[in-house]
């Protein structure tokens, strides 16, 4: 890109202000025809020229000029996040400086951890860097104290938070004049009860009570019909989702170096423990940790007085539930520990885990589990730790486990029951070391409508968020991205066929086939559905049913509604994007296009490079390379040159600068791409067009990317990089009065040349 821009741009645009000769020039023509031939073929080349270079400029310069502004509801939302101070180019000399909302920057912090530096270093590079740079930090705590009014506190929700508002506008929406579909009704009636807060305290436990008679009763709560202990356990796996000795959910083989038929398999594994486990490295043995069993024993007894359980029989329950569950709890392993050993994704048999674990009637629990699909024992189940299962037998043929089966349903229906239950299960977890903030009752409840009404709500996303903006944004990341893949320095060309022929076979697509439902077949799906007014417990076992359909479709047709999730997936040869990334406040149809780009286009270019390049460092040379460009410059404006040698980056910053400075190249030329459809954009906030894309990048990084910890500096230091030498920029973020100066090789591939 030519860097007099602007220069050419005048010189084409304004030709009265060129120089120009009425005196015909005879050099070099002998013969008057002659010249005149010349004089015209150079004519239409100039011609020719100029209104290529003049189509060129126009375009360039459209990412420079004003725009109308934005007036739609979204945009007026979206407003609230961003302001002209928040233009890079307001105040270039400090913009690498600018850090992520007020009060300071963990940037430093960061930066202490880098190799070859230490604390005394950072210290006097701070100092060496308020001198260079005059006023710079003073303007940085201005701007600071600016932000505090002008937008950066109204931060950007997590990209999971802003799935489930969106989730929570759709079910708490009246949509007046509008008719609802059946499903759509019952979903919002099931939030509704949800989120009812009173209902649940009038009846108390009555309604887990009934359900427990219902069942057969339990010997510790009064009556109890001593039914057998597999048609038990079949009926809360079947019914209640509930697991009380191992977990059963479905999923593709990962274990396969290889997936293409996205087939799915039904998977064993350990159970979720109520308690800490311990794990020893050195005997590479589980115990249940002992801190926390008098606080959990304490907890067990204080559910059953909740149920109206005498204390005397509290007491030999709890013990009993504590000693089956620690017993079970020296046989499990963690994760790490499971790799290493191949324990994960053990193929094996129905009929062979019959042998190998007796004590469970698999076939039988498996059919009823998932019925009405044919189950047989010949069918393949993954087992991810085959020693756990096979001592959790022994462990249930030598206790007397039936009268404590019931205790896990319990837990299953916590979320169900009056806040007594809750508030107990949540002290628990606060003496476990859970530090995190209760979550609010509107995010609990989203979540548990998500957890039955996934297809639906879906299909509800796709309809008011993902429309053919959507689908133009991914074209164009994904052409881009493509673009500067094969622009790579690839270390052998194997790699390099490989991963490209990859690249281009995939195909990016908007969430999958389940979203295609119409309102007919949506009303079908969920016709067996009865909810009831005031009744959120007799509804969320209704839910849990429809849990467990979801479980059913997603083995015999290998399809989930992933437009819930928030990050893409490789799905045999297609890339699924998820509909629920095209949420407020990071996209909307009616947002300037420069805001869609910079912001869900950079996250999605992020995503897409971590999916499908997560060890690309060690197969071309440009993460190393550019990073380190990068990483110059930072240390080239931050501390003296000469010193620069002595800080620098391991492989794992490397690659993630080498991962944001991509993104943020890809997706400014993915925005470039739009222009081909649509040559004009809007406004918001004052920011326009380039100024609006690269501040929506910083903001975007800033408050909802989930690698930015993982940066040596401030994301904003990215655009100051991109626009040392760059066309599409303005301005240089440079500051000609004091001795920041631009690299002399510019960090830039060639997807932006």
């Amino acid at each position: 890109m030519d860097e007099n821009l602007a220069v050419h741009q005048e010189m084409v645009t304004t030709p009265e202000n060129q120089p120009r000769s009425d005196e015909p020039n005879p050099v070099g023509c002998n013969k008057y025809r002659w010249c005149l031939l010349v004089l015209f073929a150079f004519s239409l080349f100039a011609t020719t020229l100029g209104l290529g270079i003049y189509s060129h400029l126009q375009k360039e310069s459209q990412l420079k000029s004003a725009a109308p502004p934005c007036l739609s509801p979204a945009c007026l939302k979206a407003s609230v996040h961003f302001s002209v101070a928040m233009d890079p180019f307001s105040h270039p000399c400090d913009y690498f400086l600018f850090a992520c909302g007020a009060g300071g920057s963990s940037t430093n912090n960061e930066r202490q951890r880098i190799k070859g530096s230490s604390n005394e270093d950072n210290g006097e590079l701070d100092k060496k860097r308020a001198v260079r740079t005059g006023g710079l930090v003073r303007m940085r705590r201005e701007a600071d104290v600016q932000g505090k009014s002008d937008g950066w506190l109204n931060k950007f929700p997590d990209r999971q938070t802003a799935l489930l508002k969106a989730i929570k506008e759709i079910l708490e929406s009246s949509e007046e004049g509008v008719s609802m579909s059946a499903a759509e009704q019952k979903a919002k009636k099931f939030f509704k009860t949800c989120m009812d807060a009173e209902s649940p305290e009038k009846v108390g436990s009555e309604p887990f009570l009934k359900l427990l008679q219902q069942l057969g009763g339990w010997a510790v709560s009064g009556e109890w019909n001593q039914t057998d202990f597999n048609t038990t356990l079949t009926l809360l796996m079947s019914q209640y989702s509930t697991f009380p000795f191992f977990s059963v959910y479905v999923g593709p083989d990962s274990g396969e170096e290889q997936n293409a038929s996205n087939q799915h398999y039904i998977q064993i594994d350990e159970p979720h423990f109520q308690f800490p486990i311990d794990w020893n490295n050195t005997t590479h043995k589980s115990k249940a940790s002992t801190r926390y069993l008098r606080p959990f024993y304490l907890s067990c007894g204080q559910y059953l007085a909740l149920l109206g359980v005498p204390s005397f029989k509290t007491t030999q329950h709890c013990g009993l539930y504590i000693s089956l569950s620690t017993t079970l709890a020296v046989a499990t392993y963690p994760l790490r520990y499971r790799l290493s050993q191949k324990l994960l994704y053990h193929r094996i048999t129905i009929q062979e885990l019959q042998t190998l674990a007796p004590a469970i009637d698999w076939l039988a629990c498996l059919q009823a589990m998932f019925q009405p699909l044919p189950i047989s024992q010949s069918d393949i189940v993954l087992v991810h730790n085959l020693p756990y299962i096979s001592h959790m037998s022994q462990t249930i043929s030598q206790w007397r486990v039936k009268q404590e089966i019931m205790g896990t349903l319990l837990q299953t229906l916590i979320p169900a029951l009056d806040s007594r239950f809750f508030q107990t299960m949540r002290n628990f977890s606060i003496v476990t070391g859970d530090t995190q903030e209760e979550m609010p009752r509107w995010r609990r409840c989203v979540q548990q409508t998500e957890r039955g009404f996934d297809v639906l709500l879906s299909h509800a996303i796709r309809e008011r968020h993902a429309q053919k903006e959507a689908e133009e944004l991914i074209h164009d990341v994904y052409s881009s991205l493509k673009k500067k893949l094969t622009d790579l320095s690839w270390r052998d060309n194997k790699s390099s066929d490989f991963i490209l022929n990859k690249i281009k076979s995939l195909n990016p697509r908007l969430s999958t086939k389940t979203n295609n439902l119409n309102h007919t077949e949506l009303n079908h799906l969920y016709a067996e559905v009865v909810l009831k007014e005031e009744d959120f417990f007799s509804n969320y076992l209704q839910m849990l049913v429809l849990e467990q359909k979801s479980r059913c479709r997603l083995l015999s047709h290998g399809t989930r509604a992933e437009g819930l999730s928030i990050t893409p997936s490789i799905s045999g040869n297609d890339i699924i994007i998820p509909v629920g990334m095209f949420v407020l406040p990071f996209f909307h149809s009616s947002y300037p296009r420069a805001l869609n780009y910079g912001t869900l286009g950079s996250l999605m270019a992020k995503d897409l490079l971590h999916l499908l390049l997560p060890d690309i460092h060690t197969q071309t040379n440009n993460p190393e390379s550019e990073s380190m460009c990068v990483w110059s410059h930072y240390l080239s404006v931050t501390k003296d040159p000469g010193q620069a040698g002595t800080f620098s980056l391991p492989p794992s910053k490397q690659q993630e600068v080498w991962v944001q400075y991509s993104a943020l190249q890809v997706a400014l030329d993915a925005y470039k791409i739009s222009f081909t459809r649509h040559p004009t954009d809007s406004s918001l906030s004052g920011l326009s067009y380039i100024h609006l894309f690269l501040s929506s990048f910083t903001k975007v990084t800033c408050d909802a990317d989930p690698y930015r910890e993982f940066m040596p500096f401030e994301p904003s230091f990215l655009v100051t990089v991109l626009c040392s030498n760059s066309g599409f920029c303005p301005k240089l973020l440079t500051c000609l009065n004091t001795s920041q100066s631009s690299p002399h090789e510019m960090c830039l591939s060639r997807t932006l040349h």
